[in-house]
């Protein structure tokens, strides 16, 4: 599901039973309201690309009202109070946020799902932080790519890994920084 969260992201994946959230879009209750429109009450997986509120705005009121069973992060801070209330939300029930290594793998149910970025360990500008991610499903995939900029898109091709997809979530919502 690609929620319709305005000029912000959110994706929702789900696999058999399996719910895997991607972004929760801006500070209100979009993404929220599209989760329980549906009958979601469990999500086994959430990423949060990194701390710009259009990713991570609604994040804290899904951590607090939907059960989370595991929650990534990139090991990068922000002083907002957007990420301040998400990092509360992850304290008060008591989740800590895993740091995906590139190349880490996770296996749900009949696909995976692969970490390909963030690269390095210090970037000039948060959106090169982002989580890039794909997702093998059969013959199927996926990429989402946050808004990782050109620098982490260099460094994910310099990896040599594999980026061809089906479908790609385009960097930083198409803007000219990204998806080159």
């Amino acid at each position: 599901h690609y929620i319709d969260v305005g000029q912000a992201d959110s994706e929702l994946i789900q696999i058999g039973n399996k719910n895997i959230l991607i972004d929760a879009g801006n500070n209100d209750n979009m993404a929220y309201d599209y989760l329980k429109k549906i009958g979601i009450s469990k999500l086994d997986y959430v990423i949060a690309t990194h701390p710009h509120a259009d990713h991570i705005g609604g994040m804290a009121n899904v951590i607090k009202s939907f059960q989370v069973d595991n929650f990534y992060s990139p090991k990068v801070t922000s002083t907002t109070k957007t990420f301040e209330n998400m990092v509360n939300e992850l304290k008060n029930k008591n989740l800590k946020m895993k740091v995906p290594n590139v190349g880490e793998t996770i296996d749900i149910g009949e696909a995976q799902l692969i970490f390909l970025a963030p690269n390095s360990e210090k970037y000039e500008d948060l959106n090169n932080y982002s989580i890039v991610c794909k997702l093998v499903y059969g013959n199927t995939s996926f990429l989402f790519t946050g808004d990782a900029e050109d620098v982490s898109e260099g460094e994910i091709l310099k990896n040599k890994t594999d980026v061809h997809a089906d479908v790609l979530k385009v960097g930083h919502h198409g803007s000219h920084s990204s998806t080159t």
